[in-house]
């Protein structure tokens, strides 16, 4: 068994021992081992040249990784917190994003690192920006929930020929243990997580864990999907789960305005609206910054109780 921290480290190491290809970037990710100690050990096996780390400039680094790309290599940038890709925003949209459309040659990379809260981390070391990325065509998002997905789905976005955008939910880093997959996992699958007849509730990261909490406790009544990966989306679980349940609850830890629960709500209103019985109901994080204390920060974050609301609110529709 393996913690999801521990996963991340042996798909990183066995596609690095695979393909000699594979190159790590990011701050303090050598001797240091970086923030969370993911690589930690790296540097022993594979050398500077292939773990490597970098001056503290997402941009820079990013900047680099797309050149190393266009070059044979298939960089592996780490990002200390994911919040902090937005000083390399620039670079990952508008060149790595565009590349394939621009000239046909795609930017074989991987950003990932550490997001969401509950560590109290507070404003600028805890969000989850994945509808900020999810809007840019060439970049793919995935966010595994558990240490089986993490590994297989990193594997899987290494070897992809386009920019992929890794999250790794930090709560869950050494709280959760699972056996490793033979191999990698297809991008664009969801999974089930727990059948149920009457609602579907859509969620990934974190929140998976509290929606089948909370599933169990109302019985076969409720079906939790695990989108796994968010851009390519898996329309056709999502869709199905919902033409035979006829009610839906999209819950996610990011903020409620456009979030991803509101391009799911849009689709699901425009392509299922005659299967519904009942309005699509979102449970989300409220429109603000995400506090430091601890006490505040459990207040922000959509928990247990206010998706069992939703979900009696929404079975006694």
């Amino acid at each position: 068994m393996m913690t999801m921290l521990e996963a991340i480290r042996a798909a990183l190491r066995d596609e690095m021992r695979a393909d000699p290809s594979v190159v790590l970037m990011g701050q303090d990710i050598g001797d240091f081992g970086g923030a969370f100690k993911v690589t930690q050990g790296l540097l022993d096996e594979f050398g500077e040249s292939r773990v490597a780390d970098t001056p503290i400039s997402e941009s820079a680094m990013i900047g680099a990784a797309i050149g190393a790309s266009m070059v044979g290599l298939k960089p592996v940038v780490e990002m200390q917190f994911i919040d902090f890709l937005a000083c390399g925003y620039n670079q990952l949209v508008n060149f790595a994003g565009k590349m394939r459309y621009r000239w046909g040659q795609g930017a074989s990379l991987v950003v990932r690192g550490p997001c969401g809260a509950g560590v109290s981390g507070s404003c600028f070391h805890s969000q989850s920006p994945e509808s900020t990325y999810m809007c840019v065509p060439g970049i793919k998002v995935v966010y595994p929930s558990t240490a089986e997905d993490a590994y297989g789905l990193l594997r899987s976005a290494i070897q992809d020929p386009d920019p992929v955008l890794f999250l790794e939910h930090k709560y869950l880093y050494r709280r959760i243990k699972g056996e490793l997959p033979a191999g990698p996992i297809a991008l664009g699958q969801a999974r089930i997580c727990r059948p149920g007849q009457r609602l579907t509730v859509v969620t990934y990261g974190a929140t998976v864990h509290t929606a089948v909490e909370v599933a169990a406790q109302l019985g076969d009544s409720v079906e939790v999907i695990d989108l796994r990966c968010l851009q390519p989306l898996d329309e056709a679980t999502l869709f199905a789960s919902v033409k035979r349940t006829n009610k839906v609850i999209l819950y996610h830890e990011a903020q409620k305005t456009l979030g991803f629960g509101a391009e799911l709500s849009a689709r699901i209103g425009e392509q299922l609206f005659e299967y519904l019985d009942g309005p699509i109901l979102r449970v989300a994080a409220p429109d603000s910054p995400i506090p430091f204390s601890p006490n505040l920060e459990k207040a922000y974050l959509p928990g247990a109780e206010q998706l069992m609301q939703a979900c009696r609110r929404l079975l006694d529709y």
